[in-house]
């Protein structure tokens, strides 16, 4: 009623839920009320209105909606969301469509495909967008390790039980620093996880034990994701506490809860060698800029030497707090609770062990849970031996081999996977073929195997293109039904979410197929399919003539025409340039229109390796 009292032409109104505005509402005739999936046509109208116009965007900050359904003061969506890791592409187009950061990276044999992180999922379901088939909605399961363990077997509804909680009363109570002057501790993490809540239980525990206590939560643009800082400042008085904010090379503590926000320069400018200690979460957790980088790699290493070499090597722990949490509690929220236990145990944190558990009992949130967490965070730093053997008789997880995979390996594991794609005659032009190049390097380039390994990955993965039998076949088989076992528990009820060819309509402003629900009868249409493999590239093929397969069938044909111009021009002056030319199927990635966009870019590039690789010479990169 004020914007139009005050001149404005249009007010538009895009809401998550729309229906929250009753119909007959008293709004102005030039109020609309659109759902949030029509934003971008909403903007493409109000440009062309005349005047002032205005639109709002009705939906819950993230961070908050996860606050209030902790509390039970918002409705938790029974559904969520699984990626088949075998259909996924690992192009990220869901991290564009979404930009959320439960989207996160899963190495796999068959290279980084995406997964979504159950805990730091908020439900928004935006990345259901993605131009890509692996996504499934799950409902009617729980996952599995939800709850908390503590006996033996388990219970049959929500899968093994996690290891029992150890006696905590048993472990030593560690000394606390010293309160002659006042203790600096610096938290640092990502917002959405807990950071500003691990500050107020230490500035409650100390409250709790009549110390003085001071807390800046620096948390700018508050975001889901974005970095988080706590200066927090304990003195023996209320009186010693002059100043929160930890000066240059001035903290006791950093308690990195997430390593790339603890590893950044205002965080090291407060660290100082024989003073600060250092104890960190160094699992590796993308950051905002992965939704955009499908390819990005965090610095690992070097963000652990920039803090070891600041701190001091003995005043520096790591521990993968994420993972830890995980099988020890069936939750990575838990993280910081679990590391904040491993700092007290370890004489680093100014308030008693019995205030830190109550000021969790005051909380109120998932109180026997952070107690756990809290508990295996002091048992984690005083018997980190002991922990080491009961990980290995509880997780449930497949143990993976740390050496990488020898070549044979690389080549026998995609022939058996191929002859389960097709038959053993398509299997064995795979295998025929990596083995000539195999042979042609050893011959021409002694001691070298990097071409044999690149053509072993990129021949498959054209020749393993994820057709509609294919996008079938993985969700039939066996790799998918042990995914959802080990996520969930119960009887799952699955839907899918496709956009087949002959079917689906487009959006006329983006140009998309739009991605269409079907329920689990969908099962049954993909077991159909897969008995009709033998139909693939035939005439009587359904799908042979679509934009897609002739795309794909069009790829591996130059392909193999390039591996017949690298045997030919194979030295090893121009190795190189021939491993660059027979990788370039790993980029291409996704599914319709993002697959062919990657094939353009990669197609300019194979023709500049063809160049090279013809003209008989390394290629130089020059600088811009």
């Amino acid at each position: 009623q004020q914007m139009t009292a005050d001149g404005a032409a249009r007010v538009v109104v895009v809401a998550e839920d729309p229906s929250k505005y009753p119909s007959r509402s008293d709004f102005p005739s030039n109020v609309t009320i659109h759902h949030r999936d029509a934003l971008e046509a909403v903007q493409r109208d109000l440009q062309d209105v005349p005047g002032v116009s205005v639109l709002i965007y009705d939906q819950t900050c993230a961070a908050e909606l996860r606050r209030r359904r902790k509390r039970g003061m918002a409705e938790d969506p029974p559904e969520r969301v699984l990626i088949n890791e075998l259909v996924c592409e690992g192009c990220g187009d869901c991290g564009v469509q979404s930009n959320c950061v439960a989207i996160v990276p899963v190495d796999t044999e068959f290279g980084r495909k995406r997964a979504i992180d159950q805990s730091a999922c908020n439900k928004d379901y935006s990345c259901l967008k993605g131009f890509c088939p692996s996504f499934v909605t799950v409902s009617g399961a729980a996952l599995r390790g939800a709850k908390s363990g503590g006996e033996p077997g388990g219970d049959p509804d929500t899968g093994p039980a996690l290891p029992p909680v150890p006696d905590i009363g048993k472990l030593p109570l560690p000394d606390t620093p010293d309160l002659s002057r006042t203790c600096s501790m610096v938290i640092t993490g990502v917002g959405g996880t807990g950071v500003i809540t691990l500050g107020a239980l230490v500035g409650m525990a100390a409250h709790l034990e009549d110390k003085g206590v001071g807390i800046i939560d620096m948390s700018g643009l508050a975001q889901k994701g974005g970095a988080v800082a706590v200066h927090l400042r304990v003195g023996a008085h209320p009186r010693d506490i002059k100043s929160i904010r930890a000066s240059a090379a001035g903290a006791d503590l950093v308690l990195g809860c997430d390593l790339v926000v603890a590893a950044s320069d205002p965080v090291l400018s407060v660290v100082l060698n024989g003073v600060t200690s250092v104890i960190a979460n160094d699992h590796e957790m993308m950051t905002g800029d992965f939704t955009r980088q499908p390819d990005l790699h965090m610095p690992m290493d070097e963000m652990r030497g920039a803090l070891a070499e600041r701190a001091g090597a003995e005043a520096s722990r790591f521990i993968d707090a994420h993972a830890l949490a995980k099988t020890l509690l069936g939750d990575t929220m838990f993280a910081n609770v679990f590391l904040l236990g491993y700092a007290f145990q370890l004489g680093k944190v100014p308030v008693s062990a019995k205030a830190l558990e109550e000021a969790i009992e005051l909380n109120g949130v998932a109180v026997k849970r952070n107690l756990d967490a809290f508990g295996w965070g002091r048992f984690a730093a005083q018997n980190p031996q002991e922990l080491e053997v009961l990980l290995n008789t509880f997780t449930h997880l497949p143990v993976h081999s740390a050496r990488p995979p020898t070549l044979d390996e690389v080549i026998a594991r995609r022939k058996e996977f191929l002859t389960g794609y097709q038959n053993e005659t398509y299997a064995q032009h795979y295998a025929r073929r990596v083995e000539a190049i195999r042979k042609l390097e050893s011959a021409r380039a002694p001691g070298s195997s990097a071409l044999a390994n690149a053509v072993a990955q990129g021949l498959f993965k054209l020749m393993a293109y994820k057709d509609e039998y294919e996008v079938a076949r993985l969700f039939t088989g066996e790799a998918f039904r042990h995914q959802l076992d080990r996520t969930f528990t119960g009887k799952p009820r699955l839907e899918f979410h496709l956009a087949p060819p002959i079917f689906s309509r487009v959006d006329p402003l983006t140009g998309r197929p739009v991605k269409r629900r079907f329920g689990p009868w969908a099962m049954r249409l993909f077991g159909l399919l897969v008995r009709f493999k033998w139909l693939r590239g035939t005439a009587f093929d359904p799908f042979r003539r679509s934009e897609d397969r002739l795309l794909e069938r069009q790829l591996l044909e130059d392909y193999e025409a390039a591996l017949d111009e690298i045997s030919g021009q194979l030295n090893p002056d121009t190795l190189a340039v021939a491993v660059e030319l027979a990788s370039l199927p790993e980029t291409i990635r996704g599914y319709g229109l993002i697959k062919k966009q990657a094939a353009d870019a990669a197609s300019l590039r194979r023709k500049e390796l063809l160049a090279a690789l013809r003209a008989g010479k390394p290629q130089r990169k020059h600088a811009a």
